[in-house]
């Protein structure tokens, strides 16, 4: 979505002046660098520590992967928004192709006749192009571009999934329209079920796995001008080659003929296309999603939940290329443990990772689903404490919950179209939620703060002390204070200006606010009585930022402080969890 930011004069124009929800004469300040702490070493004399205390992997998950001509291998990647070339040795990263040459957010790859490097753009629903002398070129599809593959004989194919559904030919020169092969219909929105990442068999047909069906079946594509077919499963389009996969997420042919299959169990299965048997060749961890064999046939696979390379060895052990670990570090939330220090959890993506705040430990590892089942966790984005529950969103998944870690369970589901951030506030959740327009109520949508266009644009960072709404327009870098009479929101005032994008928000022991601006890479401090904002940190890594049409808040830098006074924060641009505390506490 295109974000308009408000001038300068007109922020001038809004100021208030208020303390504590009375209003009264109120100076805005400068900002105050009162400590800066350099992200590696710390700065010498400081009264505070900062650690790394979790490191994540080195790529933001591994989605489809292939090998290029020049023997090395690429992988594409969603959460990352870039396509990585890695030695396939040792993990070295050789080079990366981002936003600034037109990658988006790649979920498949392939390698055309002439060198070129095609992928396709999951979210935004486009394949894009980049020819060996660097010239790229894209084509809209639809939304859910996803599978891509050549035939032998250079004919080029897309299919969409699980933000559409359908099978398409394209020009490879991505000039000519796409030529429907199976397309979805109102009456028929899901045509196939989902076909995911798929290859070209010895008998010409396209092999790929049917995740929502737990299947692999072949597609006659036909040929260039054929009309797209009214009936595939009935009328030949469609064969069933095997059945008994949970989530098969990709298929690729081996060099001994066999077609080979990941299902997201973590399940590597050998399967004979021709009679369906299969064979369980591997057991790996769960959150597969590619597999590719190089030209001497060694066969690789990638881990899209935790982001990891691997080669399979002969005797069905794996070698890590590229090792995983937290791939999409998000929104945190602190609770007081069993042992009375603090609990940490991280949103992941695809998983709610549960960390030891004193040593960085892991503990729990919770798994979110894209297609949560009832009572189960949604892809956490955001995550923040709610007494013993913790309260989680995401627009990725389209949903806000309540969460139990004790039982795994969630206890309240409110399906939201863009959420952004949610808190507890009074008896209720308050969401920020960029379909429905604004700061809602979770219970009754009723509007808190709208998105009005003239003053407030995107509502990110929310934060209360439980009588006081806070929340940060990340367009903007306005903090607007709300105070209640009842549920009734008082109107707005704001009470700081020129926040760099802030995302993640948190009190500290002393009542001040603080914020993560996401878009200067550091965490300010701001007193809530006189609006006067300072640098708690500086010369953090900025946040990444979404494409337009999605929010641009992206991966969510998160901030929240401890039973124990620590502030903690994620550094999503390198996944990772950072501790700030005070040097006269550290033993």
């Amino acid at each position: 979505m295109k974000i308009k930011l408000i001038s300068i004069l007109a922020v001038f124009a809004i100021m208030v002046v208020f303390t504590a929800c009375d209003e009264k004469d109120f100076g805005l300040q400068e900002p105050e660098n009162e400590l800066s702490i350099d992200l590696k070493a710390g700065k010498p004399g400081s009264n505070v520590v900062m650690r790394m205390i979790a490191e994540g992997a080195a790529l933001h998950g591994t989605n489809g992967i292939r090998f290029g001509p020049d023997g090395n291998l690429y992988i594409a990647s969603v959460a990352g928004r870039e396509i990585i070339v890695m030695n396939k040795q040792n993990g070295k990263i050789i080079n990366r192709f981002g936003p600034e040459v037109g990658v988006i957010g790649p979920d498949d790859l392939a390698f055309g006749p002439d060198g070129s490097v095609y992928w396709t753009d999951l979210l935004i629903g486009e394949v894009g192009r980049m020819t060996p002398g660097g010239v790229v070129t894209k084509q809209f599809v639809a939304p859910g571009v996803n599978p891509i593959t050549f035939s032998p004989d250079g004919r080029l194919f897309v299919g969409l999934c699980f933000l559409g559904d359908g099978l398409y030919e394209l020009d490879p020169d991505l000039i000519a329209p796409p030529r429907p092969i199976i397309e979805a219909s109102p009456e028929n929105p899901y045509p196939l079920g989902f076909l995911n990442a798929f290859d070209f068999g010895p008998d010409g047909r396209l092999y790929g796995p049917v995740f929502a069906a737990g299947m692999v079946i072949s597609v006659n594509v036909g040929e260039p001008g054929d009309p797209p077919s009214a009936n595939p499963w009935l009328d030949g389009t469609i064969q069933v080659v095997s059945t008994g996969f949970t989530w098969p997420a990709a298929t690729r042919f081996g060099p001994d003929g066999a077609l080979y299959v990941v299902d997201q169990t973590g399940e590597v299965f050998r399967v004979n296309h021709l009679t369906g048997e299969k064979t369980v060749i591997a057991m790996l961890e769960d959150g597969l999603d590619n597999l590719a064999f190089d030209v001497d046939g060694r066969l690789y696979v990638s881990n899209a939940d935790h982001g990891w390379i691997v080669q399979m060895l002969p005797g069905g052990q794996a070698r890590t290329i590229s090792p995983g670990g937290m791939i999409n570090a998000q929104g945190v939330a602190v609770m007081q443990g069993p042992d009375g220090k603090d609990l940490v959890y991280v949103a992941d993506l695809w998983r709610l990772r549960e960390f030891s705040g004193l040593t960085g430990k892991p503990g729990n590892i919770y798994k979110g689903y894209l297609v949560p089942e009832p009572g189960s966790m949604t892809t956490p984005m955001t995550v923040s404490a709610d007494g013993s529950n913790l309260v989680i969103s995401s627009w990725f998944g389209s949903a806000v919950q309540v969460w139990n870690p004790e039982s795994d369970q969630v206890l309240e589901h409110y399906p939201m179209p863009v959420p952004v951030n949610a808190i507890r506030f009074m008896d209720d959740i308050v969401v920020a939620d960029l379909g429905l327009g604004g700061v809602i109520w979770a219970s009754d949508h009723a509007m808190i703060l709208p998105m009005d266009g003239a003053n407030v644009f995107l509502p990110a960072g929310l934060l209360t002390n439980g009588e006081v709404l806070w929340v940060a327009d990340w367009a903007t870098g306005i903090l607007w204070q709300i105070c209640f009479e009842g549920k009734t929101p008082l109107p707005p005032v704001p009470i700081a200006f020129g926040l760099a994008n802030p995302e993640g928000m948190a009190m500290d022991i002393d009542g001040n606010l603080l914020v993560m601006e996401a878009g200067a890479g550091r965490i300010s401090r701001i007193d809530p009585s006189t609006g006067a904002v300072s640098v708690v940190v500086d010369g953090l890594s900025p946040g990444m930022q979404g494409p337009e049409g999605l929010p641009p808040t992206w991966g969510f830098d998160g901030l929240a402080v401890g039973p124990s006074g620590a502030i903690y924060f994620t550094d999503n641009a390198n996944s990772a969890l950072y501790r700030i505390w005070p040097r006269v506490d550290l033993k």
